[in-house]
């Protein structure tokens, strides 16, 4: 497993906080998107656009933590993202650094527990040693668990489950047979955390972008065409109320649905 456990059980999806009757995600995952497209509008760099981003991410932890929601996983870089330019990415490395060197202490001071799941192995040994100092510094808080999603994908998530699954069998610690969704499931990163119950994209782009595969399986999707640095607290609560607007059938039917609010 990628991450550290969470201390919270695991338990059906969307069985989370509520404002009024309807029930909040307990887990919210956000493709922040748009940076550049923002900076292009305003005859700046790609780069002024990711910095502009750093304060969305600001507000959306901020609006999080204030609304009770217990995991929030953001997509900073993906596997793919390393073919952007090269000096947009080594930008980034830099931004992420100066992130984790920043803001650590104060989403410690604010009982935020961080994890960071993807692909270590692709970052700076100064990177990878930031991000172990930050999850050891935050590992028992109980607030919001933030994860960033950095060299992550969702495909590679899987094909590592599935490969430690594979060594346990060769080791004759797993039965074959004996591997199913559960299995699985303890494998991927965040297995400790709630399945994802709404995902949100920015910037107008209609698709998940192999972010989190697993995990999404029964995810509510909100789409809006705000680009990242303007997205802010007002904006993810108009997420949430998308949200609870929705019914949630997991596979039932309307009939078995009214039967469990009855």
């Amino acid at each position: 497993m990628t991450s550290p456990q969470s201390p919270r059980s695991k338990a059906t999806p969307g069985d989370g906080p509520t404002t009024g009757e309807s029930p909040m995600p307990r887990h919210v995952a956000i493709i922040m998107d748009g940076n550049n497209r923002w900076a292009k509008a305003r005859g700046l760099s790609g780069v002024r656009g990711h910095h502009a981003g750093v304060e969305a991410v600001r507000a959306v932890i901020r609006r999080a933590a204030e609304r009770g929601i217990e995991t929030l996983t953001l997509f900073a870089f993906s596997s793919e993202n390393w073919k952007r330019p090269a000096s947009e990415v080594n930008a980034l490395m830099e931004l992420f650094l100066l992130a984790l060197r920043r803001e650590v202490k104060k989403l410690h001071r604010h009982g935020i527990r961080l994890s960071v799941i993807g692909d270590r192995s692709g970052f700076s040994a100064s990177i990878q040693k930031h991000i172990a100092s930050a999850e050891a510094l935050t590992r028992d808080n109980t607030g919001l668990h933030l994860v960033i999603a950095a060299n992550y994908g969702g495909r590679w998530d899987i094909a590592g489950a599935a490969r430690r699954l594979a060594e346990r069998v060769a080791k004759g610690e797993l039965e074959a047979e004996n591997i199913d969704e559960r299995a699985l499931d303890e494998e991927v990163s965040l297995s400790g955390d709630a399945p994802v119950d709404l995902c949100i994209r920015t910037s107008g782009e209609w698709r998940i972008s192999n972010f989190l595969l697993w995990q999404m399986a029964y995810a509510e999707l909100h789409f809006t065409s705000v680009l990242w640095p303007d997205f802010d607290g007002t904006a993810f609560d108009r997420a949430l109320a998308d949200f609870q607007g929705r019914q949630r059938r997991f596979g039932m039917t309307d009939e078995q649905i009214e039967a469990q609010g009855a």
